[in-house]
């Protein structure tokens, strides 16, 4: 079964789902991996607490580059507030794969730079 979801992971890394930039986008986020050079960036449209369409923007490894795709593929239609808590046990599960603390940081990094677009959504619309 580990294959399987390997193959998934190069696909995704591969072929990214919801790569490239939004025209209309109104939260906006970048993180990169100092410690092995991954860059990021995720521009989403929020309507009422909804995400209704989300992409990305990055280079790096095949887990954060994979880990981005499957997570903007997830979260589209999903209110902020579920995404909020979304986390490292919730990224493995999309991945389904074991990580090595290393490897994690760089699935982890789509996650933070999601939590990033819509906190800065919310603080300049307070």
């Amino acid at each position: 079964m580990d294959d399987f979801y390997k193959e998934q992971i190069l696909d995704h890394y591969k072929h990214p789902r919801n790569f490239g930039k939004l025209s209309k986008a109104n939260a906006i986020a970048f993180d990169n991996l100092v410690s092995c050079g991954d860059k990021l960036s995720m521009e989403l449209i929020i309507i009422d607490n909804i995400v209704k369409d989300i992409k990305f923007e990055g280079t790096g490894c095949a887990i954060s580059m994979a880990s981005a795709s499957m997570l903007t593929g997830f979260v589209k239609e999903k209110n902020i507030s579920v995404l909020k808590s979304f986390g490292k046990d919730d990224i493995l599960k999309l991945l389904q794969i074991e990580l090595s603390a290393t490897r994690l940081k760089c699935a982890m990094l789509s996650v933070e730079v999601l939590k990033k677009a819509i906190n800065s959504r919310e603080n300049d619309h307070c």
